[in-house]
Parts: C-alpha cells; structure tokens; sequence
C-alpha cells in the first residue's frame, strides 16, 4: 500500500514515513520524526520532536505528539519518545519527549488514549492502557499493564501503577496503586480489588478469589506496609504470579501505597 499524504500537509525533510503511512489535510510531521506502515495521522494533528512510532496507530485530529518538555530541568538536545504499534491518541491529547539528552518517553501497544489527556517526559506507559478524556499523567509515572485511568484523574510525577489496577474519575494519585486493585479520591486510596477488570481480562474466579484475600491482608487488617508483606509472604503461596507480581510491586515502591 503506497504512502498517501494530503497535499496541504507538511512532512518536514529528515522524515521517515513508511509506505503505507497515511497524513491527513493540514497535520505536520518533523524533521525527526519516524513513522511506520499503516499508521495515519489525520487532518491538523502533529507529530513531532525525535518520535518513533511503529505500525498501526492513530493519531487524531488536533493531537500533538512529540511535543517538547515541560520540564523547566530541560537543557536541549533530542531527548526522545518511542512509541509502539496499535495506540490511539484521540483529539486534542498531548504525548511529550523526554527531558535529557539520552532518554526517551515510552508508550507500548495497544493503548487509548482519550481526547484531551495527556503523557508528560519520561513517562513509561505499558500495553493495553484505557486513558478517558482530561487525564494526566505527570513526569517519570510508570504504568504497567492493562491499566484503567479515568476520567480527569492526575497522577502525580513518579508515581506508579500496576498491572490490572484502575484509578476511578477525578482521582488524584499520588502514591503507587498496586496490582489487581482501584484506587478512588483525592488523594487516591486502594478501595476495592479491580473485579470487573480482572474478569473481562480473562482472570479465572479461583484468580479473583486470591486477589480479595489478598486486598483483606493488605488493606483491612491493621497491618502496616512491612507487616503485611510478611504476612502475605507466609500465608500465601509465592508460586502464585498473582502474589508475586503483588509483592513484587509492593518491595521496588518508593512512594507509599495509595
């Protein structure tokens, strides 16, 4: 399939479209910009700074991705972003570069990303990502996988959030929300297991059992932090993925649980 680019739109020389790449009325591609086959970028959205992006995304009209920093630490150079195959980036989202020379923003597969909500520098955003409209996700936040963040929630810089884990609407987070759990409120705080996400990813009632036990030793028994590791250490089987990849999450956090 040959590259179709509208002949109002601007593709910067130094750009790297594959065949197959689609580029609507008016959008503009920069000069460091590589794009793979069967990605569109539609009519007046940007794709700029040093972006990678692989196959099959799209980017809607008026979306800027690439964009540089807000970061005030920013000194130049092409701190970059890669981005993977198969994400949406709605109307009017915002996706930026990283900060310092040498790194980049990264966001995997398969993510959706609604209109107005935005990726700042050095974030690092996993696969299957459901981002509503008028969220942000500040500097250095990591998601894992198969994360829900909802409508106009915040996550502050270097927070993280595991696998299966959703933030409800208007959330401001500002600690880690493990694995498997909903985090709700401002500030956020862990109110029940992720039910109803866990069951439509396939998890099996067995699975979902042991992640509502798990949520009672951690969250309603009085225990602190390491208390409750312990606990969770000796009571439960570690061979499950389920309880190592909770532990896991738990033992690398450096911001507190929400």
């Amino acid at each position: 399939m040959a590259t179709d680019i509208h002949p109002t739109a601007i593709i910067e020389p130094g750009a790297e479209l594959e065949e197959g790449v689609r580029v609507g009325a008016y959008a503009y591609i920069g000069p460091q910009v590589t794009i793979a086959k069967g990605t569109v970028v539609m009519h007046h959205a940007t794709v700029d700074g040093a972006t990678t992006m692989g196959n099959d995304n799209e980017v809607h009209p008026y979306a800027y991705v690439g964009g540089k920093t807000h970061d005030l630490k920013y000194r130049g150079g092409c701190p970059g972003l890669k981005i993977g195959r198969g994400n949406v980036f709605r109307e009017f989202t915002t996706v930026h570069c990283a900060t310092t020379e040498g790194t980049d923003t990264i966001v995997g597969d398969n993510n959706l990303v609604l209109a107005y909500s935005h990726i700042a520098h050095e974030c690092i955003v996993g696969n299957h990502l459901v981002m509503s409209s008028h969220a942000a996700l500040g500097g250095h936040v990591q998601l894992g996988d198969h994360v829900n963040v909802g409508w106009g929630a915040g996550l502050h810089q270097f927070c993280r959030v595991g696998d299966y884990a959703m933030v409800g609407a208007a959330s401001k987070v500002v600690q880690d929300v493990p694995p498997y759990m909903i985090a709700d409120g401002s500030p956020a705080m862990v109110r029940t297991t992720n039910k109803v996400g866990l069951e439509r990813a396939g998890f099996t009632p067995e699975d979902i059992n042991l992640v509502r036990r798990v949520f009672k030793m951690f969250y309603k028994e009085g225990l602190n932090r390491r208390q409750a590791a312990e606990k969770l250490s000796a009571e439960m089987s570690v061979e499950s993925e389920i309880v190592k990849t909770f532990l896991s999450f738990v033992h690398a956090s450096e911001r507190g649980l929400s």
